[in-house]
């Protein structure tokens, strides 16, 4: 299986920490952001990354490279516009083939193992669910039984990781540009043709300069303390 890593965002939240160095190179606990993921990646077997990148990608390309130092092979997909989520995974749908992928946003810091990942049969993607930080109380989606739903009204659900493995059919239909990927799971969930599993490790959404210093203190320790 492949994976892709999103790294196009222009981090603004994170700001001026980002205006001279992409998000996915700043440090947590001494080695890029984007990093623990390849690492991760590459302990599970996931060996072939596709990475979009866009605000200061040259720097994120020339960092990495091929990927051989970290035993992965990479292969980039450059963006000149901003394409969104979906946009940009409909961009690299060449590169990543017909097969089912995982799906990374590289602004999380996580201690999950992707080796178990996988997307059932007649499902066009796998959501890996966690509980909703102090930042978005009322979560993405509701679970029960491995299947996942749309929430009713004032209904409160889990949050959607970042995680997920994705067929590239839940992006048939779509043309190039920029468009979001969170409709399209919507439309799946309502369909029932999304599954999912929780998380309960370490799991943290880089997106303010606190929350780097937070990923950087549970990467040193190798613990969580809440979201």
């Amino acid at each position: 299986m492949k994976a892709m890593l999103l790294a196009a965002g222009k981090g603004e939240r994170m700001r001026p920490l980002t205006l001279h160095t992409p998000k996915p190179l700043l440090l947590v606990a001494g080695k890029p952001l984007l990093q623990w993921h390849l690492e991760a990646l590459a302990r599970s077997g996931i060996r072939q990354v596709v990475i979009n990148h866009a605000w200061l990608g040259e720097q994120i390309e020339a960092h990495f490279a091929d990927g051989a130092a970290l035993g992965v092979e990479i292969q980039w997909s450059r963006e000149t516009e901003p394409l969104e989520t979906g946009g940009g995974i409909f961009q690299a749908l060449p590169l990543l083939g017909d097969q089912p992928f995982v799906l990374v946003n590289g602004d999380i810091w996580t201690d999950f193992d992707f080796a178990g990942l996988q997307l059932p049969a007649n499902k066009l993607a796998h959501l890996v669910l966690i509980d909703n930080p102090a930042h978005h109380p009322q979560g993405d989606f509701v679970m029960r039984q491995g299947a996942v739903r749309n929430p009713a009204a004032e209904q409160t659900g889990l949050t959607y990781s970042g995680i997920a493995v994705i067929h590239p059919a839940l992006l048939a239909g779509q043309t190039p540009g920029r468009f979001a990927l969170a409709p399209l799971l919507r439309a799946a969930a309502d369909k029932g043709q999304l599954s999912g599993e929780y998380f309960a490790g370490c799991w943290i959404d880089v997106g303010t300069p606190e929350r780097l210093q937070q990923a950087a203190n549970a990467a040193e320790r190798m613990t969580c303390s809440g979201r």
